[in-house]
């Protein structure tokens, strides 16, 4: 199978049908916040029982931890009907997957202050930022769409040491755009989601007098 074989170090319950999967850190792995890997593996469900690795099913999950150590973590939202996600849900610690990259642009390198929007998985890159920022004493806003949040708890936690939090609802397009005019001046904007949150994101900077070109904006598609 390509890629690193890695060990599955702990899978946590994240928040509604969020698990935060930890895995060991491979050598020569030194990803920056925002960046993301394509993991694969082959899962062994009931109806795949003897599958090889030509079954092995690949997807691009961001990093959500703010450093590297031992171990890293990656955000993966489980939809039920998947072909994975409910699969890694279920790892037990010492099960392998294999890991490539890091890949991805849109990086943080602890140099200044972040806005990240995030919308629905995109939560995961954003709080790593977040806290990365906090971590290098600079200030940090996270705007979060979502009905049911992931990651409360460290949300909460960045509020406590200073950081600005901002839950909106998944329909309230109009809240989303207020929350980012209001915070456009206060850092970099970094904006992490499917296409359509993220056009939204990239129409209200332009309409609010920024650039959007400017903003580091990932696409989850």
């Amino acid at each position: 199978m390509e890629g690193t074989p890695v060990a599955v170090d702990a899978v946590r319950d994240a928040g509604p049908g969020t698990v935060a999967l930890e895995l060991e850190t491979p050598e020569d792995f030194d990803p920056l916040p925002g960046q993301f890997v394509l993991l694969r593996a082959v899962p062994e469900t009931d109806d795949q029982r003897g599958a090889d690795e030509d079954d092995a099913v690949a997807r691009h999950y961001t990093l959500s931890s703010p450093l590297v150590g031992e171990t890293f973590e990656l955000t993966v939202g489980v939809d039920p009907d998947g072909d994975l996600s409910p699969w890694l849900a279920d790892l037990e610690p010492g099960a392998t997957v294999h890991v490539e990259g890091p890949f991805g642009e849109i990086t943080y390198e602890r140099d200044r202050d972040i806005v990240a929007v995030a919308g629905g998985p995109g939560v995961g890159p954003a709080v790593s930022i977040a806290e990365a920022a906090r971590d290098a004493g600079h200030d940090a806003v996270v705007v979060y769409r979502d009905d049911e949040p992931a990651h409360v708890d460290r949300l909460e936690r960045l509020e406590d040491e200073g950081a600005t939090v901002v839950l909106v609802d998944e329909d309230d397009d109009e809240r989303l755009r207020e929350a980012i005019e209001d915070h456009l001046e206060d850092g970099q904007l970094y904006a992490f989601g499917f296409h359509d949150f993220v056009t939204v994101v990239a129409e209200t900077v332009d309409d609010a007098g920024g650039d959007s070109d400017e903003a580091l904006i990932e696409n989850f598609g």
